[in-house]
């Protein structure tokens, strides 16, 4: 198979600009405090799943009144389709934020993954998740939608191999000295931001060099990885981390946010400061190396 994608695809630019300007231009801010705006949000997922001809399950359930929803896609693998693949990307804001990179980057790229991934037939099953209730006040707490997810799935028992959680995928400057880090750190990695980083905590770094030699095979993109105690700051700080906590293997896919990203949390997180370009060769990487990923043939040891 085949997995090599154009890197330069203009119409991938603009589907994931237009998904984006949906998103964060036309809704704006989305959480369950713009009850409203938040279900515009998922029926904008939700339709253009449908679109692709997907069929889609839902995990539905109430918070502070509001009704809330994760939302899936599942493609059945061709070789081994009782091991999964996790994608994810939360759709919620933080608030007062339209969030393009915070997080409608990442639910643009899941949306185009899914066309590329049904042409390309993965070996795995590939379930890709629109998350709700990221952000504050649910982060880490019982309604954050990944730790009902994850706990759902480690209840059913599901063969899930490794998740991708899709955190911020559009921001990108090529100037010295545009790459923050936590202590330490900066004296290993580069001074530009203009790659995408893979982190996983240190149980997990089986499968982050699983994946990032799949990307580094299927795509030029510049990229940096590290496998990281999950207290250092930043990393444990998305939905990947509820699936650290019911002992699955999970990886952040990141622009690295605030370390990067001086519009992060604000309301000048807009569509125009994203590089759609840059973005659309990210998601062919992460669709063609998600698709390559060879069967490993043991269980997933716990994360």
């Amino acid at each position: 198979m085949n997995c090599m994608l154009s890197a330069h695809d203009p119409y991938l630019a603009a589907a994931l600009e237009h998904h984006v300007q949906v998103l964060a231009g036309d809704i704006g801010e989305r959480n369950v405090f713009r009850p409203d705006a938040l279900h515009a949000a998922a029926d904008y997922i939700a339709q253009e799943w449908a679109k692709r001809g997907c069929a889609m399950m839902r995990q539905d359930y109430q918070v502070r009144g509001v009704p809330c929803a994760n939302i899936e896609v599942a493609l059945a693998g061709c070789v081994q389709a009782d091991e999964i693949i996790v994608l994810g990307a939360h759709y919620d804001t933080v608030r007062n934020s339209p969030g393009a990179d915070d997080n409608a980057s990442g639910v643009a790229a899941l949306l185009e993954i899914v066309g590329l991934l049904q042409a390309l037939s993965p070996r795995h099953t590939v379930r890709c998740v629109a998350f709700v209730n990221e952000e504050a006040p649910f982060f880490f707490r019982e309604d954050m939608g990944s730790l009902r997810y994850a706990r759902a799935a480690r209840l059913r028992g599901d063969r899930i191999h490794v998740m991708l959680s899709l955190e911020m995928l559009g921001y990108y400057l090529d100037e010295p000295g545009t790459q923050s880090y936590p202590p330490l750190l900066r004296y290993f990695y580069p001074v530009r931001g203009n790659f995408i980083a893979f982190v996983s905590n240190l149980r997990s770094w089986r499968r982050l060099r699983w994946v990032v030699n799949a990307f580094q095979t299927s795509s030029s993109f510049p990229l940096e990885a590290a496998a990281l105690p999950w207290w250092v700051s930043g990393v444990a700080l998305s939905d990947h981390s509820s699936f650290w906590r019911h002992g699955y293997p999970a990886i952040m896919v990141t622009d690295t946010a605030y370390l990067r990203n001086p519009n992060y949390h604000t309301a000048h997180d807009v569509p125009s400061t994203l590089d759609y370009g840059r973005m659309a060769a990210v998601t062919h990487g992460l669709a063609a190396s998600v698709a390559s990923l060879k069967p490993r043939g043991t269980s997933p040891e716990k994360a």
